[in-house]
């Protein structure tokens, strides 16, 4: 436990944020679920689909829940995803 006030102050905002960053996190993360479900089920709205997922991929890394070179990976492999099930389709 923290023993000094600047010390205790600064332990409840790390949970706070770490709090909020799990939350944005989540979200990004089961929009890339159902993305990655609807590319797998032949779905029609894959593609609609995709541009939330990039949108909810690009808010968390601006945020700076998680590196923008990650983002960037993340969104190539979605769009990659999403091509290869159109290719395989036709």
């Amino acid at each position: 436990m923290a023993n000094t006030k600047s010390a205790k102050k600064r332990a409840e905002k790390s949970a706070a944020e770490r709090a909020k960053n799990r939350t944005v996190r989540s979200k990004m993360r089961t929009a890339v679920k159902k993305f990655r479900a609807a590319v797998a089920a032949g779905d029609n709205q894959a593609k609609a689909l995709l541009a939330g997922t990039i949108k909810i991929v690009d808010s968390t890394a601006q945020k700076g829940v998680i590196h923008r070179n990650t983002a960037a990976r993340t969104k190539s492999r979605l769009t990659a995803a999403l091509r290869s099930a159109e290719e395989s389709r036709s």
